[in-house]
């Protein structure tokens, strides 16, 4: 299968059904701010992560264009995980979505710029390859309860797989099997070291 068409089966009702977690959901207790140069292009860009009411979820706010945190505005991309929406993208996501997922921060709008006002494309920054910056800075400010607009608590929902998928690319595959706890294997194999710079 090809990540566009696991993609598109993933938002099929038959492989994944939506369950309580029997958890309320959260946002930031204050505001996040962090600046750090970006893998790919070495720009420099600067990440404000704002605490949202309860059911708005996690989306980026880039030139003041909304995109979704969501498998929805995935753009094929290499080395990185691409957001994309009406030709705006926000790239190298994926190690502030999965803090924010770790840390359970179901709500928040997070605005990215950087220096370069005619660029439509910007990149989160990279700090030390690692989560580890946003975590600690998750920490820091700490998480509570959500609100929506009426002052009322939103229950979080999470996904569940009914059945296994696979998705691979050239040497590249994931594979997700039904299970009714989280276990991850991995490995990786570089033909080349990797600098960072």
């Amino acid at each position: 299968m090809t990540l566009s068409g696991a993609f598109n089966s993933l938002k099929s009702s038959s492989i994944i059904s939506w369950k309580s977690t029997g958890r309320l959901q959260q946002t930031l207790a204050g505001c996040i701010e962090r600046s750090g140069k970006t893998l790919h292009s070495g720009d420099v860009s600067t990440v404000r992560i704002w605490p949202e009411y309860a059911g708005q979820g996690r989306y980026f706010d880039f030139r003041s264009k909304l995109i979704p945190a969501s498998i929805d505005f995935v753009k094929e991309s290499s080395l990185c995980t691409t957001l994309c929406k009406d030709g705006f993208r926000v790239r190298t996501v994926e190690h502030l979505l999965s803090a924010l997922e770790a840390k359970g921060v179901d709500n928040c709008r997070i605005e990215i710029g950087n220096l370069d006002s005619e660029n439509q494309e910007v990149e989160v920054p990279i700090f030390d390859g690692s989560a580890s910056t946003w975590v600690e800075a998750i920490e820091q400010i700490g998480v509570k309860e959500a609100l929506d607009q009426c002052g009322k608590t939103g229950e979080k929902l999470a996904p569940y797989l009914n059945e296994p998928v696979y998705v691979w690319k050239n040497h590249s595959f994931v594979a997700a099997f039904p299970s009714p706890k989280l276990h991850i294997t991995y490995g990786i194999d570089f033909p080349q070291v990797i600098k960072l710079h």
